[in-house]
């Protein structure tokens, strides 16, 4: 009985390479502790970039988040952008539930009040500011208007011509004089002051300043205005009704104006004052004698037939001062003349002060204003003034 012996036969292999695999197998403990601190450093170097890449990415993150901050009115946006979204979700939420909608979302319907839900529906501040208007006496338009730097004006008058007499042949002459004097024109003081917040002021960005000064010169105006027909003569100008000197015309009646005494009174005056004269009356008075006429069914007020040209009552121009009295008793509604007869003194223009220390503490500032101007009647002849009164 044959046996079979099966004989393995081991490649041969070079004996350096049997030698290294022997070599890494038994470990070279300086070779395992070399990969030991490679695989270390490797390790490290990962968690390094890892670590680089995370700051990166908060670093551009914290960047972005400066740049929204520091961008004018960023956080204010987002704030706007959340309340809006409130509001956007508040209003969803009526439209799908109506009047079951929880009440917290049913008050942002509400415009009324702000506790209700007005925010929803601001109101606009608009930056138009609306005033009433100010009546101001148009006087200086036909008065003569001068100016000085002086305290008081005086202008010399002739109040009396010579006394010339026809003689006949032979006879011997009379002597005779002139008579001077002077008028006097004082000049006067209107001032006064406003107290106003530092901070509306610099809140208003000057819009606040800017009114007060509207305020102070259509103030200023109209005093003046007034004094120039009413004024005293002690503390204000001397008004051209306040005169004792201009020459009264009756009406003839206490109430009801009479035309035939308008008439008279326009021709009153010399006619070299007459061809240059102005009526000056209120605006009720302007409108009743408008509706006055004459003998032939003419109205004493004529329109204006051309651009630029006045409109006249018995051929004259005729200006509306406001401060003119009405219709009344003993009151003298109109006046007729040549008002360069009242001559207008302007020593300082409106004068404008802005103290910001005197009420510093306060936090104030006061703002002074004041006018110097005087006025008179210089020429009474030149003007006459209707009385309505039957003596």
């Amino acid at each position: 009985m044959t046996k079979h012996v099966k004989i393995e036969t081991r490649s041969a292999q070079p004996i350096e390479t049997r030698q290294q695999q022997d070599n890494q197998n038994n470990d070279d403990p300086l070779a395992a502790a070399t990969r030991a601190v490679e695989e270390m450093r490797t390790a490290a170097e990962t968690r390094h970039t890892a670590h680089q890449t995370e700051v990166r990415g908060l670093t551009d993150r914290i960047t972005q988040l400066e740049t929204r901050l520091n961008r004018p009115g960023g956080q204010q946006q987002e704030q706007q952008n959340e309340q809006a979204a409130t509001e956007r979700r508040a209003f969803g939420t009526y439209l799908r539930f109506g009047a079951a909608a929880p009440a917290e979302e049913l008050r942002t319907l509400v415009v009324s009040t702000d506790t209700q839900g007005g925010y929803l529906a601001p109101a606009e501040m608009s930056s138009e500011m609306i005033r009433d208007i100010v009546q101001v006496s148009p006087i200086r338009s036909v008065a003569s208007v001068r100016s000085t730097g002086s305290p008081s004006v005086v202008y010399p008058k002739r109040t009396q011509i010579t006394n010339a007499k026809w003689k006949g042949e032979g006879q011997a002459q009379e002597a005779s004089e002139t008579a001077f004097g002077q008028a006097e024109i004082a000049v006067k003081e209107v001032n006064t002051y406003v107290d106003i917040s530092n901070q509306l002021l610099a809140d208003s960005a000057g819009q606040a300043e800017t009114e007060v000064r509207i305020a102070l010169a259509d103030d200023f105006g109209q005093k003046e205005g007034a004094a120039f027909v009413n004024g005293d003569g002690a503390l204000a100008p001397e008004g051209l009704l306040t005169n004792g000197d201009i020459a009264t015309v009756l009406n003839g009646h206490a109430t009801n104006l009479s035309t035939d005494q308008l008439i008279k009174l326009m021709y009153a005056i010399p006619a070299p004052y007459r061809s240059s004269g102005t009526w000056g009356m209120n605006g009720t008075t302007l409108g009743i004698v408008r509706s006055l006429k004459d003998g032939q069914g003419n109205y004493l007020w004529q329109p204006s037939f051309q651009a630029g040209q006045p409109e006249t009552i018995l051929g004259r121009p005729v200006i509306e001062l406001p401060d003119m009295p009405d219709l009344a008793a003993n009151a003298f509604p109109i006046i007729f003349g040549d008002f360069t007869g009242y001559r207008i003194v302007d020593r300082i223009g409106l004068s404008i002060l802005v103290n910001p220390y005197l009420l510093a503490t306060n936090g104030l500032t006061r703002i002074h204003a004041t006018r110097r101007v005087g006025g008179g009647v210089i020429q009474a002849a030149k003007f006459r003034k209707l009385k309505m009164a039957t003596s």
